[in-house]
């Protein structure tokens, strides 16, 4: 758990979450875009490595949110 969640407001903590949902989705949209929707050539190692990369930050916003929603939760938010 992240200490400095636990330190902040309930607005704090409500606009934190907003702001890492919306990083999320621009991630994800940026890897859909990169993947799915472009014909620029990649190699094998750099998709790989982009790939892993993307994952990795998903888990750490998800988590982030995660943590988030449960501290709103326990505090009678949302």
């Amino acid at each position: 758990m992240d200490k400095s969640f636990d330190t902040r407001t309930t607005a704090e903590l409500e606009a934190e979450l907003r702001k890492l949902k919306d990083n999320l989705c621009d991630l994800e949209d940026m890897h859909t875009f990169t993947f799915v929707k472009t014909s620029v050539h990649i190699g094998a190692e750099k998709a790989q490595n982009l790939q892993e990369e993307f994952e990795r930050e998903c888990r750490m916003f998800n988590e982030q949110i995660a943590e988030i929603e449960t501290l709103l939760k326990n505090r009678g938010a949302q």
